[in-house]
This record gives structure tokens, sequence and C-alpha cells, in this order.
């Protein structure tokens, strides 16, 4: 990863050599390092909510884009100056900032614990940091993957997440390893592992062949609930099971084997329950559903709160009879109160704006002991992500320096929360216009569509490495957000609805949805473009078989045929529920949906980017169309990134993409001459 100024901007035109106008590039690049703030990953307040600590990106040397993260420490709600908690051994003048994730409080809140890589670049570590003596220590020296460590609640043992010997971060996200040898042959488990805080010895737990994905100790320490499935890790997060371990002896006993996905275990305080989110599959981090409770002998889990237009993602026990549920709601993110007892439900908080809190979950916030003290980083599509603190509902933005403040005024206008009615279903899309309307002028527009397909668009702020279209409306554009059938955020009626449909009803909805913004909003509508990355990279590569009303199309991570993608990716056990069988029991539902079965209909330039080590939606997807355009004369480019997954890692690949895109639209969606 590039380290200065000269280095991003070197690597930006080597890949853009014979493709992006050097104006376009210069002036995104610009863009980006305007409106990238200061950019809070997690936050964690400590149980007796006196405390704030959070994750910080770090910019590289000369201002440059995020390179790294650093752990920061302050008094909840008071203006004192961070601390840096980074472990101690920070060499002088490094010039890439280490990685540090992860901070977690003991239950008395006298130490948090954290990991980084600061002493072992690429090879993180467990940390301890002392809030008496404002001191750091590491705690471990392993060989493999960690994350997601958690205190027992005496303060004497940390669990965390250990996939011993392995290089590569886990998840399908990231990207592959390179494929050779005999497959399969060696699959890494990620385990539990319980170190312990006085000597630092590492005991691993689970059984080894069982992969945990997520786990939460029980109140008397004894036992862990945790998702787990034999096998591949990243393929088999879409059929794990729900299983009690023992802590001491290492057995397994799986609990509950269900339909749903399985997602945010978590044990009761009385130690006789387990609450958890249950809905159709979506990918680790932004699985969501509705929330149940299992007895922790087993039994028939009980749906607690059925029936809702919205989606819980995250959820804590706010009391022994009350759980508290991060969900996404028309669009934006709500926290509802769910008495397990009665079933009856109580909004906290609802708004315009995205709240993220806690690791590995797209939606949370970090509560204390009391159950009413919270944290959480808000962020829409007009303001920087800030850190909040205080009661729920009644929170305020944490205090910090001027050299932390948000990024200045965003560079577009206001974005409005757009609804159509198609075909029965309410839907619900954002719309982000240019800064600036001049009477009687009519703008050209790009729609954007999610990646999912259980996922949704919602208020977020732009990031060097994240989805950043709303960029285009810094650049005279209007930007389209649809969340059609098949979206999270509306319930599981809602979400299911394109299951056995991929591209029917679903682009109805967005096709709907741009006809109603056309006729609402100083949108030409000779010059609306369309993009999206991974399920909307899919989209964009079916809507372009399927109509001529698009001006001109970019694919990112796209999906051009799911029959051969279903032998190729590693993720297949996702597509059961959405097809009903595997492709080689019903080819038929599969093939109805593949754009490439109708790649001779499409007119519209169309670019195509997309990483080399894909595992969600690997590469030879992208060459099938593109391959098919250029049979067929259609205007057409394809942008192959090194070492990357399906979530890019490079900041430079990140901007490259957003430049293309640029210039693609601009150079493809051109105003009529007059």
């Amino acid at each position: 990863m590039g380290n200065s100024k000269r280095a991003w901007l070197a690597l930006a035109a080597a890949l853009a050599a014979g493709g992006i106008c050097n104006v376009h590039a210069q002036s995104m690049a610009d863009d980006m390092r305007r409106i990238v703030s200061t950019d809070y990953r997690e936050v964690a307040l400590s149980p007796d909510h006196r405390r704030l600590a959070w994750v910080q990106a770090v910019p590289g040397n000369d201002g440059d884009f995020t390179i790294g993260t650093s752990i920061h420490l302050a008094p909840a709600g008071r203006d004192d100056s961070p601390l840096d908690v980074t472990a101690p051994a920070r060499a002088e003048g490094l010039k890439v900032p280490p990685e540090e994730d992860s901070p977690a409080w003991s239950a008395d809140s006298s130490t948090l614990a954290f990991l980084s890589d600061a002493e072992s670049p690429g090879q993180k570590q467990l940390y301890l940091y002392d809030v008496a003596h404002r001191s750091t220590r590491r705690l471990t020296s392993v060989k493999g993957y960690l994350a997601t460590p958690r205190w027992s609640r005496d303060g004497r043992s940390i669990a965390v997440l250990f996939t011993e010997n392995s290089s590569r971060v886990a998840g399908p996200l990231s990207a592959g390893a390179p494929v050779a040898g005999v497959v399969d042959a060696k699959i890494f488990e990620q385990r539990i592992a319980v170190v312990d805080v006085a000597t630092g010895g590492l005991r691993q737990v689970s059984p080894a062949d069982l992969y945990v994905y997520e786990y939460d100790w029980s109140p008397d320490g004894k036992n862990f609930a945790a998702t787990a499935a034999h096998g591949s890790g990243d393929n088999n997060w879409y059929v794990a099971q729900l299983y009690v371990i023992d802590a001491a002896a290492g057995g397994a006993r799986s609990i509950l084997q269900t339909p749903l996905q399985i997602a945010v275990p978590k044990w009761s305080p009385d130690g006789r329950s387990i609450a958890y989110i249950g809905g159709l599959a979506s990918d680790e981090s932004i699985a969501s559903g509705d929330p149940y409770l299992i007895s922790a002998a087993g039994g028939t889990p009980r749906m607690l709160a059925p029936e809702r237009r919205s989606s819980a993602f995250w959820m804590a026990w706010r009391s022994p009879r009350e759980i508290v549920l991060a969900e996404a709601m028309d669009g934006g993110s709500a926290l509802t109160a769910v008495n397990v007892k009665t079933h009856s439900v109580r909004s906290l908080y609802q708004g315009a704006v995205t709240l993220r809190g806690p690791a590995d979950y797209a939606r949370g916030i970090s509560i204390a002991s009391d159950g009413r003290s919270a944290a959480a980083i808000r962020e829409t599509f007009n303001e920087a992500p800030v850190i909040l603190s205080g009661e729920i509902g009644a929170w305020r933005p944490q205090p910090l320096p001027p050299s932390q403040a948000p990024a200045e005024e965003a560079p577009w206008g206001k974005a409005v929360n757009v609804h159509w009615q198609n075909e029965g279903f309410d839907v619900q899309g954002w719309l982000v216009p240019p800064k600036t309307l001049v009477p009687g002028t009519k703008y050209p527009m790009v729609v954007w569509v999610h990646g999912g397909p259980a996922w949704l668009t919602a208020p977020s702020w732009p990031t060097v490495l994240g989805d950043s279209p709303v960029l285009l409306a810094a650049h005279g554009y209007f930007v389209f957000f649809p969340n059609p059938r098949g979206s999270s955020g509306f319930g599981e009626t809602f979400k299911r609805a394109n299951v056995k449909d991929f591209g029917g009803g679903d682009l109805r909805d967005i096709l709907a949805g741009v006809d109603h913004v056309v006729k609402t909003q100083p949108v030409d509508n000779d010059r609306v473009g369309l993009t999206g990355w991974s399920y909307g990279g899919y989209m964009t590569m079916w809507a372009l078989t399927q109509t001529h009303r698009f001006r001109a199309g970019v694919v990112g991570a796209g999906l051009a045929n799911w029959l051969s993608y279903y032998g190729e990716n590693g993720i297949d056990e996702w597509m059961i529920p959405y097809f009903g069988a595997s492709v080689y029991e019903d080819p038929a539902v599969y093939a109805k949906s593949s754009p490439i079965n109708f790649v001779k209909n499409v007119r519209t330039p169309t670019l195509l980017v997309v990483g080399d080590s894909d595992v969600e939606c690997p590469t030879p997807q992208s060459f099938e169309y593109w391959h098919a355009l250029k049979e067929y004369k259609v205007k057409t480019e394809l942008v192959v990134y090194p070492n990357e997954g399906h979530q890019f890692k490079n900041p430079a690949h990140a901007l490259d993409v957003m430049e293309r895109m640029l210039a693609w639209f601009d150079d493809n969606m051109p105003p009529k001459k007059e």
C-alpha cells in the first residue's frame, strides 16, 4: 500500500493509462482528499459509561488517504484530549501506520483489550491497556488471524476468534488465496480460543473441525453460544447452526438448525436462553432479520417481534426482560426495545441516519451496563461521521479537538428520502442532487443498485475504500439509490419478494423509481446511467439486457451467468434459499435470470471493473459479459485490479474505480447539442 501522494497518483496514472482523462482523475482525487475526514470505524463505551474508546483512521504521509487505524480513549461527554492507547513498540518514523481494531472493555471498566499489529506488521496480537496506569502491554504471541476479543465476566480470561497459521483475513469479502495443488486439502478453521489475562497463555477451545463465526460468553463463564459450521468458513456461513460450546472441555452441542440464517447470538442475563437474529441469508456483518429466543437447552425458537417493517442487524440484552435491537427502517436506522415476556415493542430512536458501533456489524451501538447509556457512530449523506454518547435517544456528539473535527460541508445537495409504489409494494430510496440547481436546467442521473441482495443503501458519508457513488453528485449528477424488493430494512416479506425472481420484480421496482424521480425532479430523461457492485453489478448486467432505458452502465464485480457462477464462486450455499435448489437440480430457474442468455440485446456502453482474487463474484463472470459485448460490437472496457477481493483494500484502486466511473458517464451521457 502506497504511503505518499506521489505513490498514489503514480499508481492511479498507471492503471488509468489509455482510459481516464487527467482532469477527471485529478478532480476526483481532490474531492476525496477534501471530504474524507476523520473516519471512525468502531466505538466501545465502558460498562460504567464513563469512558469511550474508538478506532480511528490514520492518514498516510502528506495527509493522503487512510492506510492505518489506531485506538483512542477519552472521558465520555467531556472535552478532554483523547489518549492514543496504541501498542508502545510502534517504531519511530514508521511509514505505514499499524492496523488496530476491536476495542473491548473488561466488566469493571478498568482495562481495554484491543488488537494491533504495531510490533509485527501484518500479524495482529492481543493487547491490554490499563486505564489507571495509562500503560499498554502485549498479551499474546501467536501466528494466525485474531478477531473479536470478549472478556469473561470475572475478568480473568479473554476469548478471541483464532485461525491458527492463516495469513488471510477471514471472510469471502477478502482476496482469495491463490489456488494450486489439491483444492480443499487444507481448510483453516476459525476457533474460539481463551487467553489467560495473567499469563497470556492461549488455549483453543472449540472443536478443530468447526468454523466459528460469532459467539457470546454465558453469564457464568462456563459455556459459549456460537454460530458455527463444519467445513469452509467462507461458504458455510449461510448454513451455520447455533451451538453451545463447553468453555472447559470444548465439546459442541447443536441446539438449532434452521433454514434461516442465524446471526448475533446473545446469552440472556439469567443464562437460561439465547437470543439471535434469523432471516433470509446475506453476507457476514450484514445479516439481518427478526429477533428470536431459544432455550439454552434447545427446542423450538420463539419469534419476539413478528411482522415488523424493519430488519434487525444487531441486538443486546438491556435488562433481564428487554432486548434492544439496532434496525434498518425506512432507509435509515432505528433502535427498538422488545420485551421478551410480553413481546411488546417500543421505539427508542429513529432517524434518517446510519448508526454503527461494534466491530463485525453493519449496524449497532455500544451499550453500558445500566442499559440506558450508549455510544454510536452516526453518519448521513450530508454529515461526516461523529461519535455520539449519552442516554439512548438523547445522546450528544462527543467533544473532540479541532484536529479530529468532521470534514467540511458536503459538496453536493441535501439527500431526499424518496417513496413510490409498484405492483402493491411500497418502495423506498434516496436521491442526492448536485449542490446547486439552476432553474430550467435538466441534469443527468446515475442509478446505484446496492449489493446483497439482502442489503440496502442507507445514509452514509463516502470513504475512499467504500462505495462512494455519491461523489458523482459533486460533478453535476443526481444520484439515485433505490431499495427494491429483496432489500433489507423493510421486513422479511419484502426481503423474500425476489426469491426465484432475480431481475424480475426488483428491476421493475427500480424502473418505476426512475420514472418517479424523472417526473418529480429536474432530471434529463435521456441521460440516465446505471451502476452497482456485487448484486448491484448483476442488476446492471441484467438490466442492460432487458431495457434500453439507460445510456451507460458501469458494472462492479458483476455476475453474468448463474450456471457457471454456481461452480466458480466460493459461497454457493447462499443461493439455495433464493433459487430453491442447486443449479444441477433446477438449471432452468438459474438460466431465466442469467444476463448472458440475453446479452445480444445489449446496446449500452458498458464499463466492467473487478478484483482478480474475488471469491464472491469471480473474475470470469466479468470476462464472460465483456467478451459477449465485444462479440456484438458494443462499446465496452474491462479493468481487473491486482490482489483485490470482493471488497477492495487498496485506496488507489478504489479511487481509480471512481475516476473511471465518472469518465465513463461523462463520455457516454453528454448533453444534447443545441
